[in-house]
């Protein structure tokens, strides 16, 4: 008889992969087959599969690689290093990183790298707007020219227990949101992505999904100095795959609030519905904190593995940002 030892980090597919996907993945499976142009045939060839061959590094940049700057904007990357933040373990490589993403408007697979070549994040704008006093629609070069962009070595924790320690370029999403003028009504902050089924592969074969992909925070979360808008990676401009051209990052919290490819932020006096709290309110929440005490309704919470490396790390509240955001959730 054949068994397989399954490693303490290699979870079975019940474990990681969404409810709705995991219970419907006979459908899923003939969604990705019908995608690939392969739908009814007898065999399935390796070229065939994308996802069986190993790529090389120059196959995943380019991927993900986007319009190049203009020439006044090409000195901003690498923007200058904040010094206040540093990891408390390696660097995850930069192929690991671009490799393995959740990015659910591509692929439910981590592979979100082979499916984001139609996707075009230029020209881009987003809409920022609600209880405010200043609304205002930015494109990319109003970023550029506005904000002053620095780096900042995060660590990245998923729902899921994988981890990544990588360097964001960006800016507080509190600069912005000064910029706007929100008035004493707006509590909550919403955010939206892109919703271009005829670039984005995952809405097409899931159209019962809430599309477009939205999040929420609470003004005090998104005035938080550590509320990163992020514009690159590793000293670059913002792969497609990583949430091009602009994305949130919440170091704090739960992966899937740090919403990609941003293309609206509205200011409310309602908590926001957010994409995974609709799908499934039991297992996503939306204050979504990383709290080791606290399990996930399928598995523990109280470590996480490192991308690439499979080391393994017991989990820290916050992981490990309690002395910028404590004070946010008092006991």
């Amino acid at each position: 008889m054949f068994y397989i030892n399954r490693k303490p980090w290699d979870l079975h597919q019940s474990k990681h992969t969404p409810v709705d996907v995991y219970k419907n993945r006979k459908l899923h499976r003939r969604e990705f087959l019908k995608m690939m142009g392969i739908a009814g045939t007898g065999a399935v060839s390796l070229s065939q599969l994308t996802g069986c061959e190993k790529a090389t590094d120059e196959e995943i940049e380019q991927a993900g690689a986007v319009e190049p700057l203009p020439e006044k904007q090409k000195s901003i990357y690498p923007a200058e290093k904040n010094a206040a933040f540093e990891y408390d373990r390696p660097e995850t490589a930069k192929r690991d990183a671009a490799e393995y993403t959740n990015f659910y408007e591509f692929s439910t697979s981590k592979q979100t790298w082979r499916f984001v070549d139609k996707f075009n994040p230029s020209p881009w704008t987003i809409e920022v707007g609600g209880l405010c006093a200043k609304p205002k629609t930015f494109d990319m070069d109003d970023i550029y020219k506005t904000f002053s962009l620095e780096e900042r070595a995060y660590r990245h924790r998923c729902v899921e227990t994988w981890a990544m320690a990588v360097p964001w370029t960006g800016f507080p999403l509190k600069e912005l949101l000064k910029l706007v003028e929100p008035n004493s009504k707006a509590k909550f902050v919403a955010l939206e992505t892109f919703n271009k089924p005829e670039e984005a592969p995952g809405i097409q074969s899931d159209p019962h999904h809430p599309w477009p992909y939205t999040e929420g925070l609470t003004i005090e979360e998104a005035t938080n100095d550590l509320a990163l808008l992020a514009t690159g990676i590793y000293g670059e401009p913002m792969p497609k795959q990583h949430g091009a051209p602009i994305r949130l990052v919440l170091p704090w919290k739960y992966g899937f609030k740090s919403v990609k490819s941003i293309v609206k932020i509205t200011l409310t006096d309602k908590r926001p519905e957010t994409f995974w709290n609709i799908i499934n309110p039991r297992e996503y929440g939306f204050e979504a904190n990383v709290e080791p005490e606290v399990p996930h309704p399928r598995w523990s919470q109280k470590t996480e593995w490192m991308l690439g490396t499979r080391e393994r790390f017991d989990t820290q509240k916050y992981n490990g940002y309690g002395e910028y955001v404590g004070n946010l959730y008092p006991v």
